[in-house]
C-alpha cells in the first residue's frame, strides 16, 4: 500500500506592525558609530547659519572648522560629528581634513578645554638667529612666575615676518622684536583670544609700487598694521580705470595679453613661469574656466606678499579682475594663509568696498583661509584646499590649466605676479622690462633677512648680485659680521658660499650651481654661523611640513634630519637619500628637500667632517643654531 507523501509544514510569518516597519527603517538611516548630540547639533547649527537649499557646500568645509575652531579654541570632537550630520559626510571624511591641518587641534572628552591663549613662536631659520630658542626656553618659566601659567607655548614655522626676527604671536596679536618682556606686556593687555586679535590700521595713503623701483619698500622693524590705501584713495589715483576700461570693451584684451607677454614677467611665486603664456594656455581651454590666487606666503624668510597686501590691496585685485576678463575665468578664489590675520580682514574689507561700489561688473570672487599646511603654497594642493579637502598635491599631468580646480581649467597665480600688472598695462611692456643688470630683466621683491642691517622687501633689479644686494640696499652686514653664506630662495633654494657672492640672482642662473631663487627669499649668514645648522634647520621643516602622501618625502625628511644630527655626516646615506627624495617625490617639497644636503657636501664639507677647515673661511662661533646637534664633538 502506497502512503501519500506528507504535506510540508506551513511557513509561519511573523506580522510587522507598521510601528515596528518605522523603526527598522529610523535603525538602518541612522549614522554608524558616534551619533551627534543635540548640544552639539545646535552649536554647530548656529555657527553655520541657515541651511542654504541645496545643502551645505562640501568645498566650504575647511571654512566650517574655521568657524568652529576661532568660537571654541579648538575642536571638539563632538562638534566634528555634529558637523558631519549637518554636512551630510561620512564622520571619517571630516576627522581627516582637520586632523591634516596644523592649526585645528582636536580634543575628545566633554571636559576638554581650549587653552586661554596659544603663544606661538616661530622657530624658521631667520627668527632662530635672533633668538627664537632661547625666547622658547625662557617664555615658560617667566609666563609661570607671572601668573600666566595657562597660556600655552608653542614653537611654530615661519609666520612671515622674518625681518621682524624673533616674532611671536599672541593668539592672533605679532609680537615683532620679541623678547620675553615684550612678550609678556602682550599677554598680560589681551588676556583673553577675544582681545588678542591682530590690530587694523587706520589712516589711508597712497603707495605706489612703482616710485619705489630699485629702492627698499619702507618699513618699520616693530610696525605690524601699516597705513595702506583704501577704495577711495586708489581711486582717487587713477585706480580700476584700466580694469573697468578692459571689461567694458574700451580696451582690447589681445593688446594686454601681448603686453604682459612682451614684458617678461614670469611667475614671482617660484616656478617662474611666463605669465602671459599661462594667460594665453588657459584662454584657449574650454569654458568655464576658473582662477585661483596664491597666497600662501609659507617659505621661511618670504614675506614680499604680505608686505604689498597690507600696504595696497586694491593694486592687487585690479590685477585680479585685469586677468579674469583677459582669460575668461568665471569664478575667482584668493587663498590666504592663515596666519595673515591682518591681512584677511583688509582683504576682506577691500572686497565689501569693491563690490559696494563696483567700477565696473564684478565676477564672482571668494577669499578662501588657509589652516597652516606649507604644502598648500604648491598650486596643485591649494587647488585641493580650495575644494575642501587635505591639502595633497596631485599627480601630473593633467596639469591644473586643463583640469584644475572643480575640474575645470584654472588660471593659478602667486599674489605679487597679479600685483604688477596694472603697472605693466598701464606704463607699457618695457618699462618693466627696462630694468635688469648683468643681462637680466625685470625688478624683482627679495625678501632679506638675517644678518644685515636693514632687513626688508628689496625692489631691486633682476640679476643683481648677493654682494650689490647687500652693499646698496640693506646698508651692508651687522657690526661684527662677515659674510659666509646665504640662502637665494629660502629653505627650498639651496645655499651658497660667500665666495659665490657675484652669481646673478634670477631665474635660471642660480641652477648650475644646485640653487634657485624661488620666491627671492634671501637669508644671510655670518662667521658666527654654520651652514650645517641652517641646513639642519630648513630639514626640520621639511619634516614637519611633509604632507605625507609619499613615503620618499614623508621617510625621508625625517631621516634626513636624524643624519644630519651627527657631528660627522654619512655622506653616502644622505647622497642615496637626497637621489631617492628628488627623483621619485609628487612635489616640489620632496624634490628641493635634498638641495640644503648637496650644498653642504659641494660647498661646506669641513663642517660635517668631510674635510679640513678651509684657512680662507672664518670658524664660526657663538652661533645660535649650534644648539640644535646634540651633545657631542663638533667638526
Amino acid at each position: 500500500m502506497h502512503l501519500a507523501p506528507e504535506a510540508p509544514p506551513a511557513t509561519v510569518v511573523a506580522a510587522v506592525s507598521v510601528n515596528d516597519m518605522r523603526e527598522r527603517i529610523r535603525r538602518k538611516s541612522r549614522l554608524k558609530g558616534r551619533q551627534p548630540e543635540d548640544a552639539a547639533m545646535a552649536d554647530v547649527a548656529q555657527l553655520l547659519g541657515p541651511r542654504p537649499a541645496t545643502g551645505f557646500r562640501r568645498d566650504l568645509l575647511i571654512e566650517y572648522l574655521h568657524r568652529l575652531n576661532d568660537h571654541f579654541g579648538v575642536l571638539h570632537d563632538r562638534h566634528l560629528v555634529a558637523l558631519a550630520k549637518q554636512m551630510n559626510l561620512p564622520m571619517a571624511e571630516v576627522y581627516e581634513v582637520a586632523s591634516f591641518y596644523h592649526h585645528f587641534e582636536i580634543v575628545r572628552g566633554d571636559d576638554a578645554q581650549a587653552p586661554r591663549l596659544v603663544l606661538r613662536v616661530c622657530d624658521s631659520l631667520s627668527c632662530s638667529l635672533a633668538g627664537a630658542r632661547e625666547l622658547l626656553a625662557a617664555l615658560p618659566e617667566r609666563l609661570r612666575a607671572a601668573g600666566q601659567g595657562d597660556v600655552q607655548v608653542l614653537a611654530v614655522p615661519c609666520v612671515g615676518r622674518c625681518e621682524q626676527a624673533p616674532v611671536a604671536v599672541v593668539h592672533q596679536c605679532p609680537v615683532p622684536r620679541a623678547t620675553v618682556d615684550t612678550v609678556l606686556e602682550v599677554v598680560e593687555s589681551k588676556p583673553k583670544r577675544a582681545l588678542a586679535r591682530h590690530p587694523q590700521a587706520l589712516k589711508a595713503i597712497n603707495f605706489d609700487v612703482a616710485a619705489l623701483a630699485e629702492k627698499s619698500i619702507p618699513t618699520s622693524l616693530r610696525e605690524v598694521s601699516p597705513a595702506h590705501t583704501d577704495l577711495a584713495t586708489y581711486r582717487a589715483h587713477g585706480g580700476y580705470q584700466t580694469a573697468a576700461a578692459l571689461v567694458n570693451g574700451e580696451m582690447d584684451a589681445e593688446a594686454v595679453l601681448a603686453a604682459m607677454e612682451d614684458s617678461g614677467l614670469r611667475g614671482l611665486g617660484g616656478a617662474g613661469f611666463p605669465a602671459g603664456r599661462k594667460w594665453r594656455i588657459v584662454r584657449d581651454q574650454p569654458a568655464p574656466r576658473l582662477m585661483a590666487v596664491n597666497i600662501d606666503e609659507g617659505e621661511p624668510g618670504t614675506f614680499k606678499d604680505r608686505t604689498y597686501l597690507e600696504r595696497d590691496p586694491h593694486r592687487f585685485l585690479e590685477g585680479v579682475l585685469i586677468a579674469a576678463q583677459v582669460v575668461g575665468t568665471e569664478a575667482i578664489y584668493i587663498y590666504l594663509r592663515d596666519e595673515y590675520h591682518g591681512c584677511r580682514v583688509l582683504l576682506q574689507q577691500a572686497l565689501d568696498d569693491l563690490r559696494a561700489e563696483p567700477p565696473c561688473p564684478l565676477p564672482h570672487i571668494e577669499l578662501r583661509r588657509g589652516a597652516g599646511a606649507y604644502i598648500c603654497g604648491e598650486e596643485s594642493a591649494m587647488i585641493e584646499s580650495i575644494e575642501g579637502k587635505r591639502g595633497e598635491p596631485r599627480m601630473r599631468p593633467p596639469y591644473i590649466a586643463q583640469v584644475g580646480l572643480f575640474g575645470r581649467p584654472t588660471l593659478e597665480h602667486n599674489f605679487e605676479t597679479l600685483y604688477w600688472v596694472r603697472d605693466i598695462v598701464e606704463r607699457g611692456p618695457q618699462w618693466f622690462a627696462s630694468f635688469g643688470r648683468h643681462g637680466r630683466k625685470g625688478l624683482r621683491s627679495f625678501s632679506v633677512s638675517g644678518r644685515v642691517k636693514f632687513p626688508g622687501v628689496k625692489l631691486a633689479p633682476a640679476g643683481i648680485t648677493m654682494q650689490e644686494l647687500i652693499d646698496e640696499y640693506c646698508g651692508g652686514l651687522l657690526d661684527g659680521h662677515a659674510l659666509y653664506a646665504y640662502l637665494p630662495g629660502g629653505a627650498s633654494g639651496g645655499i651658497l658660499p660667500a665666495s659665490l657672492n657675484q652669481i646673478p640672482l634670477d631665474f635660471d642662473t642660480l641652477q648650475p650651481y644646485g640653487c634657485f631663487i624661488g620666491s627671492a627669499a634671501v637669508i644671510v649668514l655670518s662667521q658666527h654661523d654654520r651652514a650645517r645648522d641652517a641646513a639642519l634647520n630648513v630639514m626640520r621643516f621639511f619634516e614637519h611640513e611633509s604632507c605625507g602622501q609619499c613615503t620618499p618625502c614623508r621617510v625621508g625628511t625625517a631621516k634626513a634630519a636624524t643624519l644630519m644630527e651627527a657631528p660627522q655626516w654619512d655622506g653616502d646615506l644622505l647622497d642615496d637619500l637626497a637621489q631617492v627624495m628628488g627623483d621619485a617625490s609628487i612635489c616640489g617639497l620632496g624634490q628641493a628637500a635634498p638641495n640644503p644636503i648637496r650644498c653642504i657636501h659641494k660647498y661646506f664639507p669641513h663642517e660635517v667632517g668631510e674635510g679640513s677647515w678651509p684657512g680662507d673661511q672664518p670658524k664660526p662661533r657663538n652661533s645660535p643654531l649650534a644648539e640644535q646637534l646634540p651633545a657631542g664633538g663638533k667638526p
